[in-house]
């Protein structure tokens, strides 16, 4: 229901299991004018997916062979129940690249990702042609520490798993809870919010399992300051801000890329937007990456 016209779904097997994505198969899209690939990466939050880039891939489609993939423990890929650090997103993005893609390649990225995807960059370079990133940060940068937030001091004092699954089913993976999520961390504007976006969250969220990573991510096991990361990062790279991003303002985002020039070559602020503008201002989005892709060549 989610997945794009002429896009279907694949799979590759990682460490943690069965990874999926999502590529053109079928009409409209014919072979693509360009042998280079761009892969999308999505965030994290409550029924986090692929879903979150679907508005925007598309449009790529007719230049670029696209991937999309679900991560482990979200969307169709496998859940393993686990308590997940951000190593485990580390490896299995450099997993990915590895098995899907022939030589250095485009990675488009959202939020917490984003910055386990520079952290993977950093750590093989070959694997990456160009970065680019929207409200890239480890949630933990400059004192300001998503771990110190009452929501995530409560899920962690709360980490049992009849607790976690109460926690999760109650406040999480429900229409209101994937709406009272959307509004309040990842849209700037309610009212961009349509039904098919809570009922892809939706399904996601609801799939067995669902609670080991969302939980990992609201307690902060997977926040790490970004910070230190930046001056090692050699890939050319921008980054994409929204002024509506909770724990993570513009500012901080400036701050990052003041920290290397070299490598962060552009800065692109968007005031009307949240953390996600690929789903609330997706044709903006389009544009500006198409705008930022030939400059980082």
């Amino acid at each position: 229901m989610f997945i794009p016209r002429g896009f279907g779904e694949r799979s590759i097997v990682t460490k943690l299991g069965k990874m999926v994505y999502y590529t053109a198969q079928g009409e409209p899209w014919h072979e693509p004018t360009s042998t280079e690939t761009l892969v999308f990466l999505h965030g994290f939050g409550g029924g986090s997916s692929a879903y979150e880039w679907s508005k925007v891939y598309p449009a790529f489609a007719a230049d670029y062979q696209v991937l999309a993939p679900d991560l482990i423990g979200w969307g169709r890929s496998a859940h393993p129940p686990r308590s997940y650090q951000a190593e485990d997103y580390i490896e299995t993005i450099i997993e990915f690249m590895e098995q899907t893609c022939t030589g250095a390649t485009t990675v488009i990225a959202s939020s917490l990702t984003a910055a386990f995807t520079i952290r993977a960059a950093i750590e093989r370079p070959e694997l990456f042609k160009s970065l680019i990133v929207t409200t890239a940060s480890g949630l933990s940068e400059f004192g300001q520490d998503y771990r110190q937030s009452g929501f995530a001091q409560f899920a962690q004092a709360v980490n049992a798993p009849l607790l976690n699954q109460l926690l999760y089913g109650t406040g999480v993976a429900n229409s209101l809870g994937i709406r009272s999520f959307l509004e309040q961390r990842q849209f700037a504007k309610a009212e961009r919010i349509y039904p098919e976006i809570v009922e892809a969250y939706l399904q996601s969220a609801q799939r067995e399992n669902a609670e080991y990573a969302a939980l990992s991510f609201v307690r902060g096991d997977l926040c790490f300051d970004l910070s230190p990361y930046i001056p090692k990062l050699t890939t050319p790279t921008a980054m994409i801000w929204g002024r509506g991003s909770q724990f993570t303002s513009p500012e901080l985002g400036r701050q990052l890329a003041a920290m290397n020039p070299q490598a962060i070559r552009g800065f692109y602020y968007l005031d009307d937007v949240g953390f996600t503008p690929q789903l609330e201002q997706p044709a903006v989005t389009i544009g500006l990456i198409r705008q930022i892709l030939p400059l980082l060549d």
